[in-house]
């Protein structure tokens, strides 16, 4: 997991969003809504593709009209049960939560660091079989 992931409020436009992607070299934002809780995920795509691509103005739609599909994982989960959850939804990054508030993010990369070669190749063969 990579700790002391940022949300973006859910009430900030995508132009500050990618801002914030960029500052923290990321791909990806939690969206948090007023009460600091996590109501879903942004990504780089999800600006292109939902927002740009669709002739729409970045800098007027907010994070929270493109939150979907929430999914994530407890802290106290395995890693069995997040590789799961993201073969699962086909999803390349999964939010931890503890005590109901965002305490990092799993990331493909997360897993290509720590996860042995075989179930690495295992992992990204079922994500990406999909996609």
């Amino acid at each position: 997991m990579h700790p002391g992931a940022e949300c973006i409020p859910a009430h900030e436009t995508l132009d500050r969003a990618a801002q914030m992607m960029r500052d923290h070299n990321v791909g990806a934002l939690p969206i948090c809504g007023p009460d600091d809780r996590l109501t879903g995920i942004i990504t780089d795509r999800d600006i292109v593709t939902r927002c740009i691509a669709e002739g729409r103005d970045p800098s007027k739609v907010t994070a929270g009209e493109l939150a979907i599909g929430l999914v994530w994982v407890a802290a106290d989960a395995t890693v069995e049960e997040a590789l799961g959850r993201m073969e699962e939804n086909q999803i390349r990054r999964l939010p931890v939560i503890d005590n109901h508030r965002i305490i990092g993010m799993i990331s493909e990369a997360d897993l290509a660091k720590h996860l042995p070669d075989d179930k690495l190749a295992e992992f990204v063969h079922r994500v990406y079989a999909g996609a």
